[in-house]
Order: structure tokens, then C-alpha cells, then sequence
């Protein structure tokens, strides 16, 4: 399945989504299932919409969903378009497992966990994969005007998740799931040729499999359509956001905008005025809410604004954007501007005007929100202008003494965000780029022990033992970084380089040839897996 989503550019991204979308039964892009039961999420509507995720239980169970999920995130990760930046990471994921913890149930029986990203695509869009990864466009994000808007969307997909829909579709029609999963491939191949090609691959025999899967989709999103209202409501969230985004959505037309004309019929998630009108009909039954944005969305947004086109042009339109946003009346958008500017300036390499805005942007929140206040709580941006501080400081142009300043930072962040992951991986490098390695090594084999599938935490301890000398130490951190990006035999390759090391010990070789075994039993499990789909 590793061919299934493995894009090369934003071009590519979209239709071979696409195709897995009307493959599989899409919400925004691709559906996705969890171990959730259908019914601890209860509609208020109980009348017009089946339970589609009860179905389909034992037929793929979350083990399997997960490591479908895993497998697709892996080639996800390594392509060029996946935002692999920390703060939008770390605050993604906040939110959305918030979201979760806001649904009665949402974790179910199995406590299954969700993880949340970015891609960089212009389309408001927004997907799920097997498992519980949510992915969201970055264009979906910069165009969300309130935190109940993107929760609209977030909330929806969680609502395809906690149905399990995917297991669904392949409980529902044994008989036919072969063919869309084949299709399904040569589809995404195609998609390097244009999206007319993927269509046409995708049409070539499989229009029953695909019409059945269309007919349960339209009930599937109806039904996410109200799930994402509960979340939505039990969150405090100001459920009118699914109406203003839909209508935003609606009038764009870019969701499917890549279809060929004559094929629009076969779009798996109609944006339609039905689904428009029954969320108006609940909202009226519900009483109104106000909820304040956070000024983490606003940081996000804006550092999502920079990274979404880095190209000559794109910078300039975006220095327009945020010198148009610089004069809105509302503290919280201008700060979003000026920590955009910050971020844009860091991105030029104009250090000095980096760190002028975000002054600047201190300054705007600081009288009134008191953000730098030592009880300072979640979303109220001071980590993140911490981290961009600490950024900045870090930067190779610095000179040593700023350098050694962004490591006072960073301690001092660290202590008090001691759950941001962000901050910890800055601290870690602060302490590399200050020569500390003993303490780096120290500290990052303590959170290696802790968070065990971070790559980044590997891949940093692998370049602190390379700055001490110790090349064993060095190649066997590189495996498990390897292992985790699931490229098991560059992590066997890592551990054969790490036994002819000069400086390997006898103890060390036994770690590595028992490591060893256990990474060539999986690769052959792995192909007496693939042997059998």
C-alpha cells in the first residue's frame, strides 16, 4: 500500500487523494476508521441515519487500522509537502485531542489514540487515514477566520474516525474490495500523469464496487455531519462555524475542483445544501455561544502563511497579507501579523528585523492578556513566541554569545512548558550548538526513554554522539530513527556499521545482535504480510 499515497509536489498531492477518496468512501479526502463505538457517540437525530461504523467491527480490527495508518504516515512524512514543523505540530494536536476529549467516547474501548498534521496544499481540504491520522491542508487552516470553523472541519473528520467507515466499506463488500484497492494503486500512479489519467485507470472496470461505496459515503457524511455537531457543542465550540465554513466552502469550489467535467456526480462528499440546511436546523435548536480564539490559532496561522509558498512571489504576497492583517483593530490578528512578519524576516535571514516583530508582537498582547504571567495557560501564545525567540537566537549567523543566550532560553522555557515537545527538542538543540554534549546526550537518552516513537529525539542523539566521537553509539541511534521512519533494513545496515566501530563495546554488541534478530524477524513477518494482501 506504500504507493497508495506517496505525492511529489502539491500538484500530484491533490488528485491522488482524490482517487483514494472516492476509493474509500472519503469525508474530506480519505476516510478514516477507529476502534471507537458508533454508539457511545450519540446523534440527536436518531430517526433518518443509520449507525454505519457498528457494522463492520470485527472485520478490520484497530490493530490493523492502525498499522495501515502507520504504514501510509511513513511515506506521508518523507514527502516534501508534509509540514514538518513543531509548533504547528504541537498545537494541531492539542486542538484536535481536545476535540476528542470533548466527544463522549471518542477514545472507546481500545483508548485509541489520534494524531493531527499539515500538509502544504492551497485547497481547503482536510483528510483522514486509517488509524486516527487527521491531516489538514495548510490552505484549510489560513482560510479558517475562527477556532470554531477549523473545529467544524477537525470535528467532522474525528466523526468519520469514531464510525470506523473504512471497515465499513471493506465489511460490506468482500466481493468487491479487491478491485478499488487495486485500482486504488494503479490510480496514484497514474496521478504523476494528471488526474484525467487517475480517473481514467480508476473508472476501467470499477464503476459497481465505486457506486455502492458512493451511495454509503453520502450517508457517511451525513452522519460525520452530526457527530462533528456534537463534538462541536460538547466542546463550547459556536457551532454556527459549520455553517459560515460550509457556505466558505460551497463558494469556493475547490473541494474535487480537479474532477473532470461530466464525473461530478461521483464527488463522495457533496457539499450540498441539504447538509447546509440540517446543520441550520440544529444550530437553532441549540443555545448560542461565544468562544475566544486562542492566540495560538492566530501564531499558527500566520506561521502556517509563510511556510505554505516560500517562493519570491509567495513571500511577497504574503508581507501583503500581514501588512493588511497589521490593520485590523483586534490585538490578537495584529500579533498574528507581526509574529507572521517575525517568522517571514527569520525565514529572509534579517535577524534583526526577525526579533524587532516579534517584540512587537509581545508588546501588542502583553498589557491587557498578560501572556508572560507565570501561570500562563494553554493557547495563550507565550511558548510559541518563547520558541520563535529561541529560534531566532539559534540562528547559524548568530554569534556565539546570542547563541548562548538562546540556551538560557531554552532552559528556561523548558521549565516551564515541561509538556511542550517543541520547546524540549529546542532545548536539546541549544545545548548541541553551545558544545554541551555530555548534558545533550544525557538528557536526550532521558527523553528517548520517554517518548520512544519520536524519531527527532534519535536522530539529535545520533549527532551529539557523532560531536563526541562515539560512532557506535552513533549508528545505533540512527537504527532506531530508521525503525521508526520504517526503513527496517537501513536500520539493520545502521547496526552492521555500529558492530565494525572502532569504539564498540562488548556490551554494546550484545544490544546490537539482539536488536538485530528482532528487526530481521520483522522484515520477514512484513513480506509474509504483503505475500498475503
Amino acid at each position: 500500500m506504500k504507493s497508495v499515497v506517496r505525492p511529489a509536489s502539491a500538484r500530484r498531492w491533490r488528485p491522488a487523494l482524490s482517487v483514494v477518496a472516492l476509493c474509500t468512501a472519503a469525508a474530506f479526502a480519505v476516510v478514516s476508521p477507529d476502534s471507537t463505538s458508533a454508539q457511545t457517540l450519540k446523534r440527536p437525530d436518531h430517526t433518518s441515519l443509520p449507525t454505519l461504523g457498528d457494522t463492520a467491527r470485527a472485520d478490520l480490527s484497530p490493530v490493523v487500522e492502525r498499522k495501515l495508518g502507520e504504514e501510509i504516515m511513513r511515506d506521508i512524512r518523507r514527502d516534501r509537502d508534509y509540514l514538518d514543523d513543531e509548533p504547528i505540530a504541537e498545537y494541531l494536536n492539542n486542538f484536535g485531542n481536545g476535540l476528542v476529549s470533548a466527544a463522549p467516547g471518542a477514545r472507546g474501548e481500545t483508548n485509541a489514540d489520534f494524531t493531527f498534521f499539515a500538509v502544504r496544499d492551497p485547497q481547503l481540504n482536510a483528510f483522514a487515514l486509517p488509524g486516527g491520522f487527521i491531516g489538514s491542508h495548510s490552505g484549510l487552516i489560513i482560510a479558517a477566520q475562527s477556532e470554531s470553523e477549523l473545529a467544524s472541519v477537525i470535528a467532522h473528520e474525528i466523526g468519520h474516525v469514531s464510525q470506523r467507515h473504512i471497515a465499513r466499506m471493506l465489511g460490506q463488500q468482500r466481493q468487491d474490495v479487491l478491485l478499488p484497492l487495486a485500482s486504488l494503486i494503479l490510480a496514484a500512479l497514474a496521478a504523476k500523469g494528471g488526474s484525467d489519467a487517475a480517473m481514467g485507470v480508476l473508472m476501467g472496470g470499477q464503476g459497481l464496487a465505486i457506486h455502492r461505496q458512493l451511495s454509503f459515503s453520502r450517508d457517511a457524511e451525513r452522519e460525520a455531519d452530526r457527530v462533528g455537531f456534537q463534538i462541536m457543542e460538547a466542546g463550547g465550540y459556536d457551532t454556527t462555524g459549520i455553517v459560515a465554513f460550509f457556505r466558505r466552502l460551497q463558494t469556493a469550489s475547490k473541494l474535487y475542483g480537479e474532477l473532470p467535467a461530466g464525473l461530478s456526480n461521483l464527488s463522495s462528499h457533496p457539499l450540498t445544501q441539504e447538509r447546509i440546511t440540517d446543520m441550520q436546523a440544529r444550530i437553532r435548536e441549540m443555545p448560542k455561544k461565544q468562544r475566544v480564539d486562542s492566540l495560538d490559532f492566530h501564531l499558527v496561522r500566520a506561521r502556517i502563511r509563510v511556510l505554505q509558498d516560500q517562493g519570491e512571489q509567495g513571500r511577497r504576497d504574503t508581507r501583503t497579507a500581514f501588512e493588511t492583517q497589521l490593520k485590523e483593530t483586534h490585538r490578537q490578528q495584529q500579533a498574528g501579523a507581526q509574529y507572521g512578519l517575525a517568522y517571514l524576516a527569520l525565514k529572509g535571514g534579517d535577524l534583526a528585523g526577525a526579533q524587532s516583530w516579534l517584540d512587537k508582537a509581545r508588546e501588542t498582547v502583553k498589557p491587557k492578556e498578560g501572556v508572560f504571567s507565570t501561570a500562563s495557560t494553554v493557547g495563550d501564545g507565550a511558548a510559541m513566541f518563547a520558541g520563535l525567540s529561541i529560534e531566532i537566537k539559534m540562528a547559524t549567523a548568530q554569534p556565539a554569545a546570542v547563541q548562548a543566550q538562546a540556551l538560557q532560553e531554552a532552559e528556561a522555557a523548558r521549565q516551564r512548558y515541561p509538556l511542550s515537545r517543541a520547546i524540549a527538542h529546542q532545548y536539546a538543540e541549544a545545548l548541541i550548538l553551545n558544545n554541551k554534549f555530555d548534558d545533550a546526550a544525557r538528557f536526550l537518552r532521558e527523553q528517548s526513554q520517554q517518548y520512544r516513537e519520536e524519531a527527532k529525539l534519535h536522530d539529535l542523539l545520533a549527532k551529539t554522539y557523532a560531536k563526541q566521537g562515539k560512532i557506535a553509539l552513533q549508528h545505533m541511534s540512527l537504527a532506531e530513527s530508521y525503525v521508526l521512519a520504517g526503513a527496517l533494513p537501513a536500520a539493520v545496515a545502521q547496526l552492521d556499521l555500529a558492530r565494525k566501530a572502532g569504539d564498540v563495546s562488548f556490551y554494546d554488541q550484545a544490544v546490537i545482535d539482539a536488536r538485530e534478530r528482532e528487526l530481521q524477524a520483522r522484515q520477514k513477518q512484513e513480506k509474509e504480510d504483503e505475500k498475503d494482501r
